[in-house]
Order: structure tokens, then C-alpha cells, then sequence
């Protein structure tokens, strides 16, 4: 299938791009930056350079490459929690999650795109005992920082799943460890590393529709459901092979 990868230059968009690519997927991935060009050449993806809030640039783009599938997995989080930048970049990534995925729809409809899934995440639920599952209310009373979160997942969820005529998949990530994160082993519950996120959606370009928990078996949320739909296994990491060609690629963008 011709795949349309926006944010393929990102921690999950590259090992997302050739888990794809390994499964025979024809795989245009976007970047904002000409300069990350060849790390995507390095890795046999076709880059294109388009911004997702240049609307009639990315609906060209779209159209261009006619793809089966978008995968959504932008996100603009250059701070970690607790540092300065941080709620700052929390305003980027509403934004990002807003307009950015609001054009991406506009775009897909517009090129007859099927199916579209997108990155959201599982840490946004409303307070509550146990295990949440997709069904369980988010947190749309948080206020400061997380305020600005729920937002914009509320928006893009409602974005992908609510397209007319289109197959809309929002995979609720945990939060990220492992290579190119910050951090190596799970900081807090829910958690899933950037291997397991990127097998998440390779599974999801072919099965399975709506909401799904991705994320470890930690007590937090249940990913039941993403296992049972998808074939979802948390403790997936990509070959060393696979490894290896990531560490190559991600030097030629530090060249």
C-alpha cells in the first residue's frame, strides 16, 4: 500500500517508516526540514517537505502521492516535563493537534484517502480507580498545562474518528522510553516504548477502527482491546538489524 507518513522524521515516525518499508508499504514520509532529507533516503522512504500548517502545500502534497493510509504521528515537544520550555512547547503541540490535524483531515478528504491513524495518547483520562479502557471519560476538567493536553487530543481524536467516509484509528500512546526519548526505562504509568508504538501502528494500517490503549501492562490503562483487535504486543522491539540501520540513518542528519 502507498503510505503517507507525516512526521516521519520523529522518534516514531522513523522506526515506524521502516518497520513499513519491511512490510513492503510503499512509504512517503514528510518533513518540515530539507535538511532531514537524506536520514529518510537513508532509509529507501521518499521524503517530501511540506509544513501541516500550509494547508493547500500539504493537500498538494497528499494528492501527489495518492496514498492507501495517512499515519498521523506529528508532535512538537522539543522540552521535557519539568524544564522551562515545557508548557510553552504543551501550547505548540495543541496547536499541532488542532489546526496541523485539521488540515491533514481536509487534505485526506479531499484526496479520497480511506483510512487515516493518528498518534494520541493514554494519560488523559479523568482520575478514576482501576485500569481505564477506551470507553472511560477524559480528563476535560484538568486545568493549566494539562488543559492544553486534553484539548487537543479531544480535538484530534474528534478530527480522524468523526471523517465522513473515512476508516479513523487514534491509538492512545503511553508515555514514550526507549531510543531518542527522555528516558530509558518507564517513568510513570501508562508507558510503552517507541519500538511497541511504532508495531502499533504498522498493525493498525490493516486492521482494527476507533480508540485503542497502547501501552505496557502497568496497572494504568488496559490495552485488552488493542491486543485482541490489532495483535498488539508491548514487549515487541524492533531487530538489531532494523536498530542498527536507525542509529546509521539518524547519524546522517547529525553529519
Amino acid at each position: 500500500m502507498r503510505i503517507f507518513l507525516a512526521g516521519a522524521t520523529g522518534v516514531i515516525g522513523l522506526r515506524l517508516a521502516v518497520l513499513l518499508r519491511d512490510a513492503k508499504h510503499k512509504v512517503t514520509g514528510t518533513t518540515r526540514t530539507p535538511a532531514k532529507g537524506p536520514m529518510l533516503r537513508a532509509l529507501d522512504i521518499s521524503p517530501i517537505v511540506v509544513d501541516v500548517f500550509e494547508s493547500g502545500a500539504l493537500v498538494r502534497a497528499v494528492a501527489t502521492v495518492r496514498p492507501d493510509v495517512i499515519i498521523h504521528q506529528l508532535t512538537d515537544l522539543p522540552s521535557a516535563p519539568g524544564t522551562p520550555g515545557y508548557p510553552a512547547a504543551q501550547e505548540a503541540n495543541r496547536r499541532l493537534r488542532i489546526e496541523g490535524t485539521r488540515n491533514l483531515m481536509q487534505a485526506a478528504k479531499m484526496a479520497g484517502v480511506p483510512r487515516v491513524i493518528a498518534q494520541s495518547i493514554a494519560f488523559v483520562y479523568a482520575p478514576g480507580e482501576g485500569a481505564h479502557g477506551e470507553d472511560d471519560k477524559l480528563d476535560v476538567a484538568a486545568e493549566g498545562v494539562r488543559q492544553l493536553t486534553v484539548q487537543g487530543i479531544v480535538a484530534l481524536e474528534r478530527e480522524v474518528l468523526q471523517a465522513p467516509g473515512i476508516a479513523g484509528v487514534a491509538l492512545r500512546y503511553g508515555f514514550f522510553y526507549g531510543p531518542g526519548t527522555w528516558y530509558d526505562a518507564p517513568s510513570k504509568p501508562p508507558s510503552v516504548h517507541v519500538d511497541a508504538a511504532a508495531y502499533a501502528a504498522l498493525l493498525a494500517v490493516s486492521r482494527g477502527a476507533g480508540v485503542y490503549n497502547i501501552a505496557e501492562d502497568d496497572g494504568a490503562v488496559s490495552s485488552a482491546k488493542a491486543r485482541h483487535e490489532l495483535g498488539f504486543d508491548p514487549a515487541f522491539r524492533v531487530s538489531e538489524r532494523l536498530a542498527k540501520l536507525l542509529r546509521t540513518a539518524e547519524s546522517v542528519q547529525q553529519r
